[in-house]
């Protein structure tokens, strides 16, 4: 290749804002609460009732007047009961109780709970309270929500927990942003489908199967275009499938090799807006345009292209900041000169600890870490000291 005319070695937030950029700008939709997992919210989500509706208990004993049962341990008259859809609707007097239980609403006159744990049975129709009753086992109406209060943001992904609360909020279907469409393309002569035998030197498609999971995940419409050997004409006519999509992501063939197909392809025939990521792993990633289309090269490398999907792809398919905390290091963390680095890590106990073997094929240290400690250029993490970890 000659000299390149574009970017080398770019920075992982340039990385991550040059592939937000190329990606459009979607519409939007409203689709019923079954089909919105992992959908970003197009709109506020406010809420149409109050969360409780009423005033309940938030354990099974029974409800009364707190001032009657200061002088605990006392017996009151069990004048009814309060279930959960079936409330008690009489006005309680003093020296009365009810029965009642969890979720269940307090009566007209009562304002405090004593567990079941601490009631004694006198006879059918009076209980003796072995303690005094407390205001602290009272949900009030509407202390999680209350009718007309913005719950939820425009712009969060929706994850299982978030359609739940949609779910209580009143809302049977919701807003969302129409999915980017991203075609899934693998390639690589050594690369075969998972349950057929392998010969020498060949690998499983695991590559294609992580992405896939990783795009659904993220709200996705995913476009499985299969697998492309290691010749251009075959790999320009995979990518002529990819028309439709909003973005095409492909692993392998963008490295330094003579079979690099893909890198080839880009630089020679399409647009290219940078090749090479300064981190580790999975530097030589590309990005840039084929026909129109963005195209966003991961490397074959297994490890390699599912970090890079992690950290560069997902957050600007999402357009959510990475989720990171800042953890004690429980061990040193090195740093190489010229990249970030992630290392897999597992954390215990609030500590994160680096994962014993950090080599690029080994694709099971992925499946056993809980996040990647990002280590900046040059800056070295000493055990003890404060460290960057994105939650896997």
């Amino acid at each position: 290749m000659t000299a390149p005319s574009f970017p080398m070695f770019v920075s992982v937030e340039d990385a991550r804002h040059l592939l937000a950029r190329l990606l459009p700008v979607k519409g939007e939709e409203t689709v019923p609460l079954a089909a919105a997992l992992g959908r970003t919210l197009a709109q506020d989500v406010a809420a149409l009732v109050s969360h409780p509706s009423a005033t309940e208990s938030a354990l099974d004993g029974i409800a009364c007047r707190e001032a009657d049962t200061l002088a605990a341990p006392v017996t009151l008259r069990v004048v009814g009961e309060s279930r959960a859809g079936q409330p008690f609707g009489a006005q309680v007097q003093a020296g009365e109780c009810i029965r009642i239980y969890t979720g269940a609403p307090l009566c007209p006159g009562t304002d405090a709970i004593c567990p079941v744990e601490q009631l004694e049975d006198v006879d059918a129709h009076h209980v003796r309270l072995l303690r005094p009753a407390s205001r602290g086992d009272v949900r009030p109406e509407g202390g999680d929500f209350h009718a007309g209060e913005v719950v939820l943001k425009a712009g969060l992904p929706l994850t299982p927990s978030r359609l739940a609360l949609v779910a209580a909020l009143g809302h049977a279907e919701v807003k969302v942003k129409v999915r980017l469409s991203v075609a899934l393309l693998s390639t690589g002569d050594e690369v075969v489908a998972p349950g057929t035998p392998l010969q020498p030197g060949q690998v499983y498609d695991s590559n294609s199967v992580g992405l896939s999971a990783m795009l659904q995940e993220c709200g996705c419409e995913v476009v499985a275009l299969g697998h492309a050997p290691d010749r251009p004409d075959a790999l320009k006519a995979m990518l002529r499938e990819a028309g439709g999509a909003d973005l095409l992501l492909t692993s392998g063939g963008v490295s330094m090799g003579r079979y690099d197909f893909m890198r080839d392809l880009l630089v020679e025939h399409g647009e290219v807006e940078f090749w090479k990521i300064r981190m580790r792993p999975g530097g030589p990633a590309i990005l840039g345009r084929w026909n129109g289309l963005p195209v966003f090269g991961l490397p074959g490398n297994p490890v390699s292209s599912l970090v890079v999907f992690q950290v560069i792809v997902k957050p600007a398919l999402t357009g959510q900041p990475l989720r990171t905390l800042r953890l004690k290091a429980g061990t040193p963390f090195k740093a190489l000169p010229d990249k970030t680095a992630f290392w897999r890590a597992t954390v215990l106990n609030g500590e994160v600890y680096e994962y014993a073997r950090q080599g690029s094929g080994v694709l099971r240290s992925l499946s056993d870490a809980d996040a990647l400690v990002s280590v900046p250029e040059g800056q070295a993490v000493q055990a003890g000291e404060s460290v960057e970890a994105l939650l896997l």
